[in-house]
């Protein structure tokens, strides 16, 4: 039987951009549970680029993954992988003496940040409600992602460098035997000298599956419809729309309006699904901010979203366990970050450090590593 230089386990963002980094300089198997890749929250994600709402770590991340996106290397892609949107963010009058903090932070990142009239915000978007609103400002520096196209690009490229991908390959059991790990699956055991562990809210379990305590990643469900929109309003040409603080945000999806309440409920590892009452609180928040008729909720759905518990992504070789390496707790920014996150992990798995470009950036493996979270008492 085959023995694989790296088992990567989980087939979202995480693994397939893994799999992109590291295909070709280590024989590589990739194991998803799934019939498809990217089931869970890859493929529920708001498919939305933006630094705005994400700690600075994360910021970083995004700022070193926009040239990426932004020009993939070639047979990437034959599509745009990032499409202007914009972000228009908007305060009720109790809200009011926030909104100025929240633009000079937002400026210091997107200096094309600007504040706007109630007339300027109800331009952009003519269904708002001019009463629901006492600010605005709006940030240019937001685009559409295409997440299918870069879940598959990694993958295919991945493939072409010697990647096995298999899917409906859950893994049930990890033994290890002199040196070598017996991931156990229903098509048989799969043999490899390390795990990559980008399992995604199950990243808890398959560590304890291998021997090895948990670090305390949860999965949190977040939920959102898509409701129909009058075809007087052209959708084609608006920004999303957020309410300060992210209590709820929506956005032009596919021809329809995707809303969400934001919502961040902890939940065990599951093929999440929406609950009424956040269904309900969605419907909710667009009747109150806006002037558009819910008559039809045509989809509604929930991801999961997955945090180590100080929010940090959780990068590196497990100190228990030197073939035990951890990609995981991206907490909802793993597509955005991507590029370079999977440049940071293959540069750690590969070489024992991170690659020059991204170590100039100020980050250091120590805010990654899951050690860090194994000296926290509640670990």
């Amino acid at each position: 039987m085959e023995i694989f230089d790296v088992a990567v386990v989980g087939g979202g963002i995480a693994g397939a951009s893994f799999a992109y980094r590291v295909a070709g300089r280590r024989s590589l198997v990739l194991l998803e549970a799934e019939a498809q890749v990217g089931y869970h929250s890859t493929g529920r994600s708001a498919a939305e680029f933006s630094r705005q709402f994400q700690n600075e770590t994360t910021g970083l991340l995004a700022d070193a993954s926009f040239d990426f996106l932004a020009a993939p290397p070639a047979g990437f892609a034959d599509v745009p992988l990032l499409t202007p949107r914009g972000n228009l963010v908007i305060a009720t009058g109790d809200r009011l003496p926030q909104l100025d903090a929240a633009f000079q932070e937002v400026r210091q990142t997107s200096p094309d940040t600007r504040m706007l009239s109630l007339d300027e915000a109800m331009d952009m978007v003519p269904f708002l409600r001019r009463d629901y609103m006492a600010g605005a400002f709006y940030d240019p520096a937001c685009w559409d992602m295409e997440v299918e196209s870069i879940l598959q690009g990694y993958l295919r490229i991945a493939r072409r460098n010697g990647a096995d991908l298999r899917t409906g390959h859950p893994v049930s059991a990890v033994v290890r035997e002199n040196g070598i790990y017996r991931l156990d699956t229903p098509q048989g055991p799969v043999l490899a000298r390390t795990i990559v562990n980008t399992a995604g809210a199950w990243a808890d379990r398959l560590a304890a599956m291998a021997g090895l305590g948990p670090l305390g990643i949860v999965p949190h469900r977040r939920t959102a419809i898509t409701v129909d929109v009058p075809a007087e309003y052209d959708l084609a040409r608006m920004p999303g729309v957020n309410e300060l603080d992210e209590s709820f945000y929506f956005k032009p999806e596919a021809g329809k309006l995707m809303v969400s309440p934001a919502d961040a409920t902890p939940s065990d590892p599951c093929d999440a699904q929406p609950e009424d009452l956040d269904v309900a609180y969605a419907a909710h928040f667009l009747e109150q901010s806006t002037t558009l008729p819910i008559r039809t909720i045509s989809h509604k759905w929930a991801g999961l979203r997955s945090f180590a518990p100080d929010k940090h992504q959780v990068v590196g070789f497990d100190s228990r366990d030197p073939g035990f390496f951890w990609l995981a707790g991206q907490g909802g920014s793993g597509i955005l970050t991507s590029p370079a996150l999977s440049e940071w992990a293959a540069g750690l798995f590969l070489d024992g450090a991170p690659p020059a470009r991204l170590a100039r950036l100020g980050l250091q493996p120590t805010l990654f590593s899951p050690a860090r979270l194994l000296a926290r008492p509640d670990t």
